[in-house]
C-alpha cells in the first residue's frame, strides 16, 4: 500500500463520472460536493501486495489504520480525508479488496472517535486542495509486510553468451539481462503543455531520469552548465554579503538526528543505513551538521554575526507517484544558511536577508509576497520565547513597512517563520525563500559564546534559503522564461552560422575566436539554408546568431541576430562584439 498525507487548510472533492464498471453506490447526497477545513488528507492506492499478505483483509486495514494514526498525531490534524488515489501505484490489487481495505479503516477510525471523511471509490473526481507549507504537511509512506521477497534474475545458460556470472559467495547474475531491465524514464508528454520544463529539458538536452534512482536527476552537460551558472552567481552574491561557505558529510549517526528532533518528525521520510553496528542517516537536511561546525571551536561576540552557508546535498524518500519532474525530487540542494547571532543583532541580520532575497529574484524578474507563519501545535521551546520570537518578526516585517499575511499555525517545529511566494510569468507562485527564528536548537545542541564581559552566552540563530532546491528553482525559472534563459546562463551564448560552404572557414575563425575569450559558442556549418540553421537555433533557445557570408567574409564583419528578433544588426565588428559579449555576460545582463 502506498500513501501520500497532505496537511491542507481545505480538501474539496466531487465525484465527476464512474471510473470503472461497477463503483460503489452512492446516495444523493454523496454525490455532491464536500469541502473539509484544516485536514489531514491521506491519498492511498491498495495493492497486490497488501491483498496477498499473510493477515488478509484484517492485516490491511490495521496497517492503514496505524499509519493514519501516526501521521495525525504529527500534524495535529482534527479531520481525515481518506482518499482512494490509483496514480500511486501500477500494482493496484481488485477493486473491492480496496473498497475493503478502505472502508473498513473508516469504521475503525470512527470507532476510535476520529472525525473520518471517506472520498468515494471508484469514480472520476474533481479535487481542490491548499497545502500548509510545515515541513511535515508532505509526507510520502509505503507499508510492507515483514521481509521483502528475494528477486531472481533467470539467466539463459546454453553456451551461447558468456554474461552469465556467479560470485564469491555463490551469487548467479546475468549482466544482458540485468542490463535489459534498466531503462530510462519514459515522458508522457500528451497531457503536458509545450513549456512544461520536462518537454523543455528534454528538447534541450538539459536532464534526464532513470528507474535506476527514482527521482534523482541525471544533469547532462547543458543542464549542468545551468546549474553551475546558478551555483556561480549565489557563490558571488553571498561573499558580497559576508558569507562563509561549508560542506557537511551526506551519512551522519542517527543520534544527531534524535538531538535536532528531526528524528521524531521525519524517520520514515530517511534514507537509513548501518556501519559497525550503528545506525546512520542520509541526511534530508543540512541544520545540524551546520551547528557542528558552530561548536567545534569556541567562539566571542567577536564572531558573531556568523553567516554559514552550505550549497547541501539532501535526500528525502518519496513515494514515485508523487515525483515530478524536478519540481518533486528525491536527492536535491537546497541553498541553506545559519546565521548565529546575538538578540540584539537579529533585526538587522534578518533585514540583510532580506535585501538578498530582493537582489536574486529581481535578476530573474519573479515578483513575490510574503506569509508569517506562526507556531504549530507540535513544537519544542517555551512560550515565552515563541512570543519573542513572533514578535521580533512582525516586528521587521512592520518597520520596514513590507504587506504579509499571517500564516496560522504553518511554522516550523522549532521557530516562526517568513516565507516568500514568488509569482512566475504564469501566474503561479512558488514558496522558495523562507527565514526561520530558532532559540531552540541552539539550546539543544549548547551552543555558547564568550561575551564582552567573559560570561557563557547562547546565539540565536536563523535558518534561511533564498532558492530552495536548486532543481526545483530551475524547473520554475524554465517554464517562467519559456526556456529562453539570459545569455549569460544560456548552455550556449553564441551559434555561429555559415551562409554557403565557401564561407566555413571564415566562420570557423570566428568560432575558434569567442571560444578563445571564454565565450560559450557553437557552429553550424551544415549544407542547409540560413534560414533552416536560424530555425534550429530558435528551437534550441540559443540567444545570439551570427552570419558570415560573402559581404562578411570580405569585409571582416558579423551579421548578428538576437533570439526572437528577425531583424539583423550588419557590420559588427568581432572584437567589438567579444568585448560587449563578455562584459554582458560578466554583468549578468
Amino acid at each position: 500500500m502506498k500513501i501520500l498525507s497532505l496537511h491542507c487548510d481545505f480538501l474539496k472533492y466531487k465525484p465527476i463520472k464512474k471510473a470503472i464498471k461497477e463503483p460503489e453506490e452512492l446516495s444523493d447526497k454523496q454525490k455532491e460536493e464536500v469541502e473539509v477545513e484544516d485536514p489531514l488528507g491521506i491519498f492511498i492506492a491498495v495493492e497486490k501486495t497488501d491483498e496477498q499478505n499473510a493477515g488478509g483483509l484484517k492485516k490491511a486495514i490495521d496497517e492503514l489504520v496505524d499509519n493514519v494514526i501516526d501521521l495525525r498525531s504529527k500534524v495535529k490534524a482534527d479531520n481525515v480525508v481518506l482518499y482512494p488515489y490509483a496514480h500511486l501505484s501500477s500494482n493496484l490489487s481488485g477493486p473491492q479488496f480496496a473498497l475493503d481495505v478502505l472502508q473498513g479503516a473508516e469504521g475503525v477510525l470512527k470507532s476510535k472517535k476520529i472525525n473520518v471523511f471517506r472520498a468515494p471509490f471508484g469514480y472520476y473526481k474533481e479535487f481542490s486542495l491548499k497545502c500548509k507549507g510545515h515541513p511535515l504537511a508532505e509526507l510520502s509512506r509505503e507499508i510492507s509486510y515483514g521481509a521483502d521477497k528475494e528477486i531472481k534474475i533467470s539467466s539463459n545458460v546454453s553456451g551461447k553468451t558468456n554474461s552469465t556470472r556467479i560470485t564469491e559467495d555463490g551469487e548467479v547474475y546475468d549482466y544482458k539481462t540485468l542490463l535489459r531491465s534498466i531503462s530510462k524514464s519514459k515522458l508522457d508528454s500528451s497531457k503536458l503543455k509545450d513549456n512544461d520544463h520536462r518537454i523543455l529539458g528534454q528538447r534541450l538536452d538539459l536532464f534526464s531520469f532513470s528507474e535506476v534512482a527514482p527521482g534523482m536527476v541525471f544533469w547532462h552537460n547543458n543542464g549542468w552548465i545551468i546549474y553551475n551558472e546558478l551555483i556561480n552567481f549565489w557563490r558571488d552574491e553571498h561573499r558580497k554579503a559576508g558569507y562563509q561557505e561549508i560542506a557537511t558529510p551526506q551519512i551522519l549517526d542517527k543520534k544527531l538526528w534524535q538531538i535536532s528532533g528531526h528524528w521524531e518528525k521525519y524517520k520514515d521520510n530517511i534514507f537509513l543505513t548501518n556501519y559497525e553496528g550503528r545506525e546512520f542517516a542520509v541526511k534530508p537536511m543540512n541544520c545540524p551538521g551546520g551547528m557542528l561546525v558552530f561548536k567545534n571551536s569556541p567562539k566571542s561576540y567577536k564572531d558573531l554575526p556568523l553567516r554559514s552557508a552550505e550549497l547541501g546535498t539532501v535526500h528525502r524518500q518519496e513515494l514515485s507517484g508523487v515525483l515530478a519532474g524536478l519540481f518533486r525530487v528525491i536527492k536535491f540542494t537546497q541553498d541553506d544558511a545559519h546565521i548565529f547571532c546575538t538578540e540584539e543583532q537579529l533585526e538587522g541580520e534578518i533585514g540583510k536577508i532580506m535585501n538578498l532575497i530582493d537582489v536574486m529574484y529581481s535578476k530573474f524578474g519573479f515578483e513575490y509576497a510574503m506569509e508569517l507563519s506562526t507556531r504549530p501545535e507540535k513544537r519544542i521551546g517555551n512560550e515565552a520565547l515563541w512570543d519573542k520570537a513572533e514578535g521580533i518578526l512582525e516586528s521587521v516585517l512592520k518597520k520596514r513597512k513590507l504587506k504579509f499575511k499571517i500564516n496560522k499555525g504553518d511554522g516550523a517545529f522549532y521557530g516562526p517563520k517568513i516565507d516568500f511566494h514568488i509569482k512566475d510569468s504564469l501566474g503561479r507562485t512558488w514558496q522558495c525563500a523562507t527565514i526561520q527564528l530558532d532559540f531552540a536548537m541552539p539550546e539543544r545542541f549548547e551552543l555558547e559564546y564568550t561575551t564582552a564581559d567573559n560570561k557563557k552566552e547562547r546565539p540565536v540563530m536563523l535558518h534561511r534559503v533564498v532558492l530552495g532546491s536548486f532543481e526545483r528553482f530551475i524547473g520554475v525559472l524554465l517554464e517562467h522564461l519559456n526556456g529562453n534563459l539570459p545569455l549569460w546562463l544560456s548552455p550556449t551564448q553564441v551559434r555561429v552560422l555559415s551562409f554557403t560552404d565557401r564561407n566555413i572557414k571564415a566562420a570557423e575563425k570566428v568560432l575558434a575566436t569567442l571560444k578563445e575569450a571564454g565565450i560559450r559558442a557553437d557552429g553550424d556549418f551544415g549544407s542547409t539554408t540560413v534560414n533552416d540553421k536560424v530555425r534550429d537555433a530558435e528551437m534550441l533557445k540559443i540567444p545570439i546568431m551570427v552570419t558570415i557570408g560573402d559581404k562578411e567574409e570580405e569585409k571582416k564583419t558579423l551579421a548578428i541576430r538576437n533570439r526572437g528578433d528577425k531583424k539583423l544588426k550588419f557590420d559588427v565588428k568581432l572584437d567589438k562584439f567579444v568585448e560587449e559579449l563578455k562584459e554582458k555576460i560578466e554583468k549578468r545582463i
